[in-house]
């Protein structure tokens, strides 16, 4: 999975022409699937994955034959958000199953982790196609490449400044991912790296045991 998610992230890195965002598009279902069907996730989430795509695809397929101000592209980007959105839920829920905490629990809240950061920075994406004015000010409408970083600077709350949010909604849906984030830090993240122990780790603490 976090390959996959980091192999999705250097793509929409590269996404340049209209066309290569409908392989985007395609790559990322893929990887929601992928999250769905590991996370073990509900059939009826599962259904509305799949609806959201084709609807997605269709919007696509139809932003490569139209103008390069079809409101269709900002569409698309949600559906790209609100796919990333779904695969967290179905990869927490799983966890909070888990009896233990191992090396696939704490791969998994990572790429929980990611996958969020990666919905707001398309959601960022969508706004700067379809609200009339710039989205950072000055520095104008963000590409690809700019809205998730954006995106991952405001949920790690590092905030370096570079680029700033000029009016709603875009400055509430960064407080809302700010707060996102640190939640899913100091809760999720956290409570699985607290208990998660090696193998050796047990190992080493036995045989420190038997030498006292």
């Amino acid at each position: 999975m976090l390959l996959l998610i980091i192999g999705t992230y250097v793509l929409a890195l590269l996404v340049r022409d209209r066309w290569e965002l409908a392989v985007l598009l395609l790559v990322q279902t893929i990887t929601v699937w992928q999250a769905l069907r590991v996370s073990r996730a509900r059939s009826g989430m599962r259904y509305a994955a799949a609806g959201l795509f084709l609807l997605a695809l269709v919007a696509a397929l139809l932003n490569i034959v139209l103008s390069r101000n079809s409101p269709l592209l900002g569409w698309t980007f949600l559906a790209a958000s609100v796919l990333y959105l779904l695969a967290p839920f179905a990869i927490v829920r799983h966890l909070s199953t888990q009896h233990g905490v191992d090396q696939q629990t704490l791969l998994g809240a990572l790429a929980a982790y990611l996958l969020i950061g990666m919905a707001f920075g398309f959601a960022y994406q969508c706004l700067g196609v379809i609200q009339p004015g710039p989205l950072f000010g000055d520095k104008g409408d963000p590409v690809i490449s700019d809205a998730l970083f954006f995106s991952f600077v405001t949920m790690t709350t590092t905030g370096y400044g570079d680029l700033v949010p000029a009016a709603d909604p875009a400055r509430t849906i960064a407080v809302v991912e700010a707060l996102t984030g640190s939640l899913f830090l100091v809760t999720a993240v956290a409570k699985v790296v607290e208990n998660w122990r090696p193998r050796n780790w047990d190992s080493g603490d036995d045989s420190r045991e038997r030498d006292e």
